[in-house]
């Protein structure tokens, strides 16, 4: 499908290090997150070439290193597949700096992709100062607190005087790296709870704003408010991030957490975000899939990063008998969302979560977390339908269960290279009634196929792929080859 991270060869100084490394890496423990993922990660058995490394959170920030060290680090990860990430702060930057730099200075020795959070230095545009601020007919300055009491949400037309700060930030580590003579290859953000969001009560806020109520053509027109704070959004990302970051580093994939193509709907809901009547929608049974605004081409961003996460709420939303098919259903439909309307040269790097998120707040006597089995048949599917890569997100308590079931279906497709950096989905279908799914990735007049069953049938079944009819039989777990 797609392939960024492409190398000629591999530097006489790099299969000198393995030999060093392959003696003394193992002498020291190192974090406690790191050595997790050391001992979950088996070495690919089969190579992940040129293609995007796996990202786990744990596999992030190791602290203080010495270049050998950090050497010994990087070629141990490299090995499982993982890329390891070195984040960006606001404050220390010298420090956080020369963290990242020794990091940034073994991937480029190694010849493996230099990956960089920038979070930090993107929050926060809503600083709760008073400039920020609504503003009422009376004159009075308010905050809209919809998206909790932490988040002082103000106006998004008050935010002008924010952007350059939040640049010079920016400048700041990518210049850095330029002059050391480093090329970021991965840069990515969670920059959510911050900046123009139209969700939760933010539309009455606006209303009440006498600065919204002049910039907003029609401001009782929810679309029109959605369109207005959405290109306010991709402005601001643009300008602050995408445009620094491809300015000194043209080749870097450079995106955001929630940021991808789509087809106009979003199918799941953030931990601050809830529906409120009025809002538009589109109903599957007790699911409101909101319209949403397709904010990704006015960010610049280079890769999509859709979020694909088994959040407990959408569990009662629908009736399915089969437990996991609820979860399936929803997450599946997520990811295809963005296979589907990404462009072929945009990569997609899939945010990923297994465990179920916020169940205390969604209670259900039959609530049921998805199954493992089921969860990496999902990945799979994935990856038949336009994912190029994993970034696995989770809780410390979650570490060793999300990599002990992400990893080996990373690990696992890397012998499917061709398919992955070159064939082409043929099937973007969520099936309404829980039986059959199937995906496929078409190259070379072959198809590779995955078929997941949800019901007791063991039937063949047939999908259509180039006006040719294709029968996938019953082969639970496997990956079948199917010429045409």
């Amino acid at each position: 499908m797609r392939c960024y991270f492409r190398s000629i060869f591999v530097s006489i100084a790099y299969i000198l290090f393995v030999i060093v490394a392959a003696q003394d890496v193992l002498c020291d423990e190192w974090p406690e997150k790191i050595q997790l993922v050391l001992d979950t990660c088996e070495p690919l058995e089969h190579s992940r070439e040129a293609r995007i490394p796996l990202y786990l959170w744990a596999a992030m920030d190791p602290g203080e290193m010495d270049d050998n060290r950090a050497e010994q680090l990087v070629y141990e990860l490299d090995r499982r597949g993982v890329g390891l990430i070195c984040s960006w702060t606001p404050d220390k930057r010298e420090d956080c700096l020369a963290r990242g730099l020794t990091v940034a200075r073994a991937q480029k020795k190694l010849d493996v992709p230099v990956n960089v959070n920038a979070t930090s230095i993107l929050y926060t545009f809503f600083n709760g100062d008073e400039e920020t601020a609504h503003i009422n007919a009376d004159g009075e300055k308010f905050f809209d607190s919809s998206f909790g009491e932490s988040h002082k949400m103000g106006c998004p037309f008050a935010l002008e005087h924010r952007k350059d700060e939040i640049r010079e930030r920016v400048e700041y580590y990518v210049r850095a790296y330029r002059e050391a003579g480093i090329d970021i290859k991965f840069i990515w953000a969670d920059w959510e709870v911050d900046g123009p969001l139209e969700f939760n009560h933010a539309h009455e806020a606006s209303k009440k704003c006498v600065r919204c109520r002049e910039e907003v053509g029609d401001i009782d027109n929810f679309l029109d408010f959605q369109k207005a704070l959405r290109d306010i959004r991709s402005e601001l990302q643009r300008y602050c991030y995408t445009e620094p970051v491809l300015t000194s580093h043209p080749d870097a994939l450079v995106g955001n957490y929630a940021v991808y193509p789509h087809d106009g709907y979003r199918y799941w809901y953030d931990y601050f975000e809830y529906f409120v009547d009025g809002q538009p929608y589109i109903a599957d049974t007790r699911a409101k899939y909101r319209l949403w605004y397709n904010d990704f081409p006015g960010t610049g961003y280079t890769y999509a990063m859709p979020v694909v996460y088994s959040w407990a709420r959408l569990f009662s939303w629908y009736d399915f008998e089969n437990y996991d098919y609820r979860w399936f259903y929803n997450m599946l439909k997520v990811a295809s969302n963005a296979g589907k309307n990404t462009p072929e040269n945009v990569p997609i790097i899939s945010f990923v979560h297994r465990n179920m998120i916020d169940p205390q707040k969604y209670p259900n006597p039959e609530l049921t977390p998805f199954s493992e089995e089921m969860y990496q048949e999902l990945l799979w599917h994935m990856l038949f339908r336009g994912t190029d890569a994993f970034y696995m997100w989770s809780g410390k308590n979650d570490f060793a269960n999300e990599i002990e079931l992400l990893h080996p279906v990373y690990a696992a497709a890397q012998e499917f290279g061709d398919f992955l950096e070159n064939g082409i989905p043929v099937t973007f279908d969520v099936p309404k009634v829980a039986g059959v799914v199937v995906s496929a990735l078409l190259f070379d007049d072959r198809l590779l196929v995955r078929r997941t069953d949800f019901g007791d049938s063991k039937a063949p079944v047939t999908i259509v792929v180039n006006s040719e009819e294709i029968t996938v039989p019953y082969s639970p777990g496997n990956c079948q080859i199917i010429a045409l």
